[in-house]
């Protein structure tokens, strides 16, 4: 292809158009659909941060608003779902793991010293023959 050609002038543009669309346009619409798939999936009890930075527990949904209660459910606030940056969803079911945790405590455990034990310290300096 001769790069003066009009057909090279337009494949190149192609080019730049589809390099675009996969560097900034399809990355963006996936997190768009992240976004909006955790804000339909919120429920009653979850823990959320705002984009302005406030932390709550959800109480009560409804289409385009978030009620949250902050400070022990002291303070109850309306957001749009929009407004809600993160979901940390707190587990209230019973641990069904307590023996893997249990091994992690002792491997731990296993790694840092005993302060059971008397520890003497060492003598920093030796003393040479020839200095007595």
């Amino acid at each position: 292809m001769n790069p003066n050609s009009p057909a090279f002038s337009l494949v190149l543009m192609v080019l730049l158009i589809a390099m675009i669309y996969f560097m900034m346009i399809r990355p963006q619409r996936k997190k768009d659909k992240a976004d909006r798939e955790m804000r339909e999936a919120l429920k009653v009890g979850d823990e959320v941060i705002t984009i302005g930075g406030i932390i709550g527990k959800v109480e009560k949904i409804t289409d385009k608003t978030v009620t949250i209660s902050t400070t022990a459910g002291k303070n109850k606030i309306e957001f749009l779902k929009t407004a809600i940056a993160t979901v940390s969803t707190k587990s209230s079911a019973p641990d069904s793991k307590p023996a893997e945790k249990e091994a992690a405590k002792a491997a731990q455990e296993e790694k840092a010293p005993s302060r059971d034990k008397k520890v003497t310290p060492k003598k920093l300096g030796k003393k040479s023959e020839d200095a007595e």
